[in-house]
């Protein structure tokens, strides 16, 4: 069941990657970053690290505009959202608005910085994206 005891795997769905993050046992932590290729392979891509680890739910960040809105890039993240749903796989969307900023302070306050932040960037907004997901369902 998400969120109490199941595997959420987070996206955050660039342009040229994606950042990977996964809850297991009430931790969240960073995976992979994807390269894109397109939204069937990278559909693909995102089924086969949920089979690896048994992922019961897939959270997927959209970057909304400051007044609500959807991006052309939350348009692109609900695309391979919806083939990754196509599946079978429950996927929920989330919010994403500033976690790419979080991310790089996160990362930035532990010291990371160069090309060091640039690969673990997006991993740590999947990360964020999770966490504040998780956090929405506690107070739902």
């Amino acid at each position: 069941m998400v969120g109490e005891g199941g595997v959420t795997l987070a996206l955050d769905v660039g342009t040229k990657t994606i950042g990977v993050a996964i809850a297991e046992r009430g931790i969240v932590l960073p995976v992979c970053t994807l390269t894109r290729r397109s939204v069937v392979k990278d559909a693909a891509q995102v089924a086969e690290l949920c089979a690896q680890r048994k992922v019961t739910a897939v959270v997927v960040g959209l970057p909304y505009e400051l007044d609500g809105t959807e991006t052309r890039s939350a348009r692109l993240a609900r695309q391979v959202g919806d083939a990754v749903g196509a599946s079978g796989m429950p996927v929920h969307y989330q919010d994403e608005r500033f976690t790419t900023v979080e991310a790089i302070e996160r990362l930035g306050a532990a010291g990371v910085y160069g090309t060091q932040r640039k690969a673990a960037v997006d991993q740590v907004a999947a990360v964020v994206i999770l966490e504040e997901w998780l956090k929405a369902l506690e107070t739902t």
